[in-house]
């Protein structure tokens, strides 16, 4: 979480705010996590570092279907996850690297929203909306 958080303070430096959403689980959030956000956040790092302030929105606990990466998530693991038979866990992670690989490639070269405009795998639209379900049911 924290590397993710330095990529998205250099990609968005010119925000004057980013947000940073996750579900609960437990490793999401450490106190090395919660210690950076306090680190960037300090006027004096602002300053020097010309970032933007981080704001902190956690989801609840059991909330997951609030997560719109749910919905990307649900769609790789149908596509190359379920009923699978890799020879190895290094075959399954080149797969899972490829998928990113290749929708990040499709998403360069046709830049609008994600979600079924790419693969059209996800269970509901990939935006946030308070009816909107995004973690696939079915599967844990």
């Amino acid at each position: 979480m924290i590397k993710l958080l330095e990529i998205l303070l250099e990609k968005y430096k010119e925000e004057e705010r980013i947000f940073f959403s996750w579900d609960a689980a437990s490793w999401h959030a450490s106190k090395k996590l919660y210690m950076k956000v306090d680190e960037v956040n300090d006027a004096s790092y602002q300053l020097i570092h010309k970032t933007p302030i981080v704001a902190l929105a956690p989801l609840p606990a059991s909330a997951q279907f609030l997560n719109v990466i749910e919905s990307i998530f649900s769609g790789m693991a149908k596509a190359i996850i379920h009923n699978s038979d890799y020879a190895s866990v290094q075959e399954c992670k080149y797969a899972i690297d490829r998928y990113f690989t290749e929708r990040n490639q499709y998403f360069s070269e046709n830049p609008k929203r994600a979600g079924n405009k790419i693969w059209g795998k996800e269970i509901t639209k990939v935006e946030f909306n308070e009816s909107n379900n995004c973690k696939d049911s079915r599967y844990r």
